[in-house]
């Protein structure tokens, strides 16, 4: 029977094990939006520029003063994989590139020799509540592909390859594969230089979802692979041998099937796989390196080239509230498959929020 272990209580800030580097789960109910796509709520009680802790309403502004979010910031040295699940995101970058994706869409950013980027939160719906929740993933680039070129991938969710099993009882379960084959389900193609680009790295990232009392078995992965499950919503589960309970996260011994039993209540949990990089980090904020004289090389560098400047109107801009989902990379635009055949608005000229 496959033993769980480490079985530790979530934190804000879910720690993670090499070759990742952190996961930030966002959750924000945010009220109906202003003309501004901003809360259309009083901001009283918020730090803003520094609101990370939702005392007062529920929901966060982070770093934004107008529209929540992350205006323009840097990143050296690994990537950021971002699984929207409710709400709408506004990216823009110093390569030019820019897009607005939410709701299931998937963004991977390889930072690589340093990129600035924004995210920001519009609040899209003037009538109801505009919730958001979204992850945040950091994953680690190994020492020959951290000065890499910046590149921003897209996967829109109706592309995203999705592994479905139902037990002896037609119970459910559902697994979104980001990246990493489960069964024969096989994932979209990673950035070239990252470390999920590798097969025998066997770096997952797959977001699971079992129906009350559903059953299922993990399938096991080679010796040397860290298995990370984070159990984030739901009651209660039966894992191997151990029961646990929601708002925790385990590790497994990969080389065996992990049988995992739901309980009562519908269960969301995300996995987080790969084989170790087992190289020395360097970490001061966004910047990623091996060693201390990089870390200030790419603050020195980051200094005299703002890693290409800000091509865009404002640090927190956005796009309009009528603005379909699409991605501009290079002056090429791509958007997401359409169900009936109708060619999806073009871009708007941003906001300066």
């Amino acid at each position: 029977m496959t033993v769980i272990y480490n079985l530790q209580k979530l934190q804000p800030l879910w720690q993670t094990v090499d070759p990742f580097l952190l996961c930030a789960h966002h959750v924000d109910h945010y009220p109906t939006g202003n003309e501004q796509l901003g809360p259309n709520a009083s901001l009283s009680g918020h730090q803003l520029g520094q609101d990370f802790i939702p005392l007062k309403d529920n929901w966060r502004m982070y770093h934004g003063h107008t529209v929540p979010g992350f205006p323009a910031h840097p990143h050296r040295g690994f990537e950021t994989v971002t699984i929207s699940r409710k709400g709408s995101i506004d990216h823009f970058d110093s390569m030019g590139a820019t897009g607005r994706y939410g709701d299931g869409d998937v963004q991977w950013l390889t930072a690589g020799n340093g990129i600035q980027h924004s995210e920001m939160f519009p609040l899209l719906n003037p009538n109801n509540e505009n919730p958001l929740e979204l992850f945040q993933i950091w994953l680690n680039l190994p020492a020959k592909d951290k000065l890499c070129a910046p590149m921003f991938t897209m996967f829109w969710h109706e592309s995203l390859p999705i592994f479905r099993h139902r037990d002896s009882h037609q119970r459910e379960t559902q697994v979104d594969i980001i990246a990493g084959t489960l069964a024969n389900t096989t994932p979209l193609s990673p950035p070239p230089n990252s470390w999920a680009a590798e097969d025998h790295n066997h770096v997952a990232i797959w977001h699971i979802h079992m129906d009350a009392e559903a059953e299922w078995q993990m399938p096991p992965c080679p010796q040397g692979v860290n298995r990370r499950v984070y159990y984030y919503q739901g009651q209660s589960l039966t894992a191997g041998q151990s029961r646990v309970t929601q708002g925790h996260c385990f590790d497994v011994e990969p080389q065996q099937n992990l049988s995992i039993v739901n309980h009562a209540e519908p269960s969301h949990m995300l996995v987080l796989q790969g084989r170790s990089i087992n190289e020395a980090i360097a970490q001061q904020g966004p910047f990623v390196m091996n060693k201390q004289s990089e870390l200030m090389e790419a603050f020195n560098d980051y200094q005299k080239t703002q890693f290409g400047g800000w091509p865009w109107p404002q640090a927190d801009t956005t796009h309009p509230r009528h603005q379909a989902r699409f991605i501009s990379v290079g002056g090429k635009q791509d958007f997401p498959p359409s169900d009936d055949g109708d060619t999806p608005c073009s871009p708007s000229k941003p906001n300066a929020t």
